[in-house]
């Protein structure tokens, strides 16, 4: 099964190439850097630690794990690899040039093998779910421990596996260790085929967030920036079908607070100019913080087009609003405005996150809206009621303290194929 899977992977490939050029028209970085995605690591090393994070939640939750692992182990060069832009422009601003970065090699025989060959990994991490016939096979061959780190598996996904079930149990059983957020991700895993004895349930290394030393200053200085006296809300990591229905609940909030600003963030880079458009296209007036551009009290909308400053927005905000909930992404990270003690606002669609999702349901942190109308009722409500946000946020704050450690429980189970 995985000769047929890799017949077919060749036989996309130039499809796949085809999809960057198309994407190249509003981004050229999707034009460069191809080789690495060949299997042509940028440097040749003697030995290494490789750490694979597809996109930027994955490399965002990864950054502590990273961190420590270099901290613990200077002898060892770390390489990072990513499959997407967001995730690559996130680990070279994370790390800059204490790692080695590269775009993660595609999953063919000839490009996994000369990849391996060039970094010389002592061991290879994947963050949460990442399994791939070719390159767990090409380790397993060459005895490198393949860990499969913060290991989630959503139900949804779990099906999609069990239709390829006897190439999905080959990939298992080539997993030295399994490290699930949850019990219900390892059970899934189990029925999949996975060793039950290779599995530890450590936790969401989510939960571990590491917030920038400076990012309270910043946060006041953008603030005042913004318009102290303002309310302001962010729709943060917005995907298409999404910005529509936040600009309707935006326009409802506006005719009670006339002055409410929305903080827009869009998931990808490349689509920055499109949700400007649109935002213009609905009357609103808007400022691009890549330009510099100041706020007025005219401003509806202040688009965050810069990289790497989530948490940044965030914390200026008095409401938050997660995407890719929207539509059927299945959200983004909720825990990131949870750990600036904001009050979460998300959409239906969450089977990413269904564990941390329950929690802060549970606990009163965040609650679910499914249209423009329930979204702008609610975040008036917040608007009108500090101490209510407040409470609210405190209450979504204690979730992320009270669920972190699962960091420390990872490494020591990663610390035993280095040692």
């Amino acid at each position: 099964m995985r000769y047929l899977y890799t017949l077919l992977f060749y036989l996309i490939v130039p499809f796949i190439l085809l999809r960057l050029l198309w994407r190249s028209r509003k981004s050229a970085d999707y034009r460069k850097r191809w080789s690495e995605r060949f299997g042509f690591a940028p440097k040749k090393l003697e030995k290494s630690i490789w750490v694979h994070a597809v996109s930027l939640g994955e490399t965002i939750a990864a950054t502590p794990l990273i961190k420590t692992l270099r901290a613990t182990y200077p002898d060892y060069p770390i390489v990072v690899t990513n499959m997407t832009l967001t995730g690559s422009a996130r680990a070279k601003l994370a790390f800059g040039d204490s790692v080695i970065h590269s775009y993660v090699p595609y999953d063919l025989p000839d490009a996994v093998s000369r990849f391996i060959d060039r970094i010389q990994p002592k061991i290879f991490i994947a963050i949460e779910t990442e399994l791939w016939p070719n390159l767990f096979s090409a380790c397993k061959q060459k005895n490198i421990p393949i860990v499969l780190a913060n290991a989630r598996l959503s139900e949804k996904s779990a099906r999609g596996y069990q239709s390829v079930a006897p190439l999905t149990k080959k990939m298992l059983s080539e997993i030295s260790l399994l490290a699930s957020q949850g019990t219900a991700d390892a059970e899934r895993f189990i029925k999949l085929g996975m060793p039950k004895e290779k599995i530890i349930i450590t936790g969401n290394i989510k939960f571990d967030l590491e917030l920038p030393k400076d990012l309270e200053e910043k946060s006041k200085t953008l603030r005042e920036e913004l318009g102290k006296e303002k309310h302001i809300w962010i729709a943060g990591s917005t995907h298409p079908g999404e910005e529509e229905i936040i600009l309707a609940a935006h326009a409802e909030i506006r005719k009670k607070f006339p002055t409410a600003l929305l903080i827009l963030v869009p998931r990808h880079p490349e689509r920055f100019d499109d949700v400007e458009k649109l935002c213009k296209e609905k009357n609103f007036s808007v400022v691009r913080r890549s330009r510099g551009e100041k706020c007025d009290d005219a401003t509806a909308i202040y688009l965050s087009d810069t990289m790497g400053e989530m948490m940044l927005m965030y914390s200026v905000c008095d409401v938050a609003f997660v995407g890719g909930s929207f539509v059927s992404v299945g959200g983004h990270n909720m825990l990131e405005p949870a750990a600036v003690s904001k009050p979460v606002l998300t959409g239906p669609h969450l089977f990413n996150f269904a564990e941390i999702s329950e929690l802060l349901f549970s606990a009163g942190g965040m609650f679910k809206v499914t249209s423009a109308n329930e979204l702008a009722e609610k975040i008036n409500t917040f608007f009108e009621n500090k101490n209510m946000r407040e409470e609210i946020g405190n209450r979504a704050y204690h979730v992320v303290k009270e669920n972190s450690g699962a960091l420390r429980k990872q490494l020591e189970g990663i610390k035993k194929f280095i040692s």
